[in-house]
């Protein structure tokens, strides 16, 4: 076990439901961090309805899977003021689709930007996540990911096999906007499709379309996971 830090304040973002393996998997990861890893981190679920009001106050934002969220405005800012105010993020599942969103709304300009699963009316020229061509619910799959990017950095390689439980992804054909925009994809699965984003110039922000929390027993936190923590620990201690 390693010394323990200060405590971070962490905001879980979504709405919590035992049904979702990925939410009664939390507890079991946060008390790993702490007890293995030697992170402290104080943690409080906020369901989306209630997102919309601040995270202002936190050291990390985990935006969780489990969508349709109850309140897609709600996610949105949560995810906005993580990216603005340099908040470390990590959303999954959910969390990286709405990510998307939330860029391509208040970065890239397009107002019109749509979740297909949250308006299924949504234009097609403006769907941001579209439903994917088959269903990842269940699968697991190899990611590459790009040397020399933090998610690389965290796992210690450049391929890394990962779990999903989803239905919807990115849109191929607003994704070099979102690039052009600063917007880093650093993750590709067998097929070339993205599966992990992250935003360089912001001090930990990263989000996958896979559910890190799935990773082995929970006894040993994703790296990922495990790199939020450590962000949170560094921004409560003022040092990010």
């Amino acid at each position: 076990m390693g010394l323990m830090t200060h405590t971070a304040r962490i905001a879980l973002v979504g709405d919590r439901d035992p049904a979702v393996r990925s939410h009664t998997r939390v507890p079991v990861l946060l008390d790993s961090l702490r007890n293995r890893d030697g992170l402290d981190l104080d943690a409080y679920w906020i369901p989306t309805q209630e997102a919309a009001e601040g995270v202002e106050g936190f050291d990390a934002v985990w935006m969780l899977p489990g969508s349709p969220y109850r309140s897609e405005a709600g996610a949105l800012a949560a995810i906005r003021t993580a990216r603005e105010e340099g908040i470390p993020f990590l959303g999954t599942c959910g969390g990286f689709q709405h990510a998307l969103l939330e860029y391509a709304r208040n970065v890239c300009g397009l107002a019109g930007a749509g979740h297909a699963e949250n308006a299924p009316l949504t234009a097609a020229e403006d769907a941001v996540v579209v439903p994917l061509a088959c269903s990842l619910v269940g699968h697991e799959g190899t990611i590459e990911l790009t040397g020399g990017s933090r998610a690389a950095q965290l796992l210690g390689a450049e391929r890394t096999m990962e779990r999903y439980y989803c239905n919807y992804g990115p849109n191929p054909h607003h994704l070099d906007l979102l690039r052009s925009h600063g917007l880093r994809f650093i993750g590709i699965d067998d097929a070339g499709e993205v599966r992990i984003a992250e935003l360089p110039a912001h001090p930990f922000f990263l989000a996958t379309l896979f559910q890190p929390e799935l990773h082995g027993d929970g006894t040993r936190p994703h790296p990922l996971i495990r790199g939020l923590a450590e962000a949170a620990v560094r921004h409560a201690e003022g040092s990010l």
